[in-house]
């Protein structure tokens, strides 16, 4: 199984998780083998708080794959979570007029099947 597919499943399975470096403690994202900060190919999948902050987003017009063709136009977020990981995703519950650098959000799951869920992110309630 790569790497990619763990972290996948593991949204499947309604958990965020990304690797953490054994050496320096690093996060990291996109998964890989070797921590960038300290070269060490000793890490472990470690749970997040699924909570951060938008650092930036792009509005999509077209669709391109049919599975979103119905929700033209959507948002493309980039969240800094506060483990310091950033993380792309689509947004629910939030208008694109709404959108705003800062804004609090959690992470939640789409779940596609028992091996792969898609995050996405929501205003924090409150």
């Amino acid at each position: 199984m790569s790497l990619t597919e763990e972290f996948f499943g593991f949204c499947a399975g309604g958990e965020l998780r990304f690797q953490r470096c054994g050496d320096c403690g690093r996060w990291r994202h996109p998964p890989r083998l070797l921590c960038a900060g300290c070269g060490s190919a000793a890490w472990s999948w470690e749970r997040s708080a699924r909570r951060g902050v938008i650092f930036s987003w792009t509005v999509t017009h077209q669709a391109m794959a049919p599975v979103f063709a119905e929700r033209v136009p959507y948002a493309i977020v980039v969240t800094e979570l506060d483990e310091g990981v950033r993380l792309v995703s689509g947004a629910h519950d939030l208008p694109l007029d709404e959108l705003r650098l800062g804004l609090p959000v959690e992470v939640g799951f789409e779940v596609e099947s028992d091996r792969v869920g898609r995050p996405f992110v929501r205003p924090v309630e409150g």
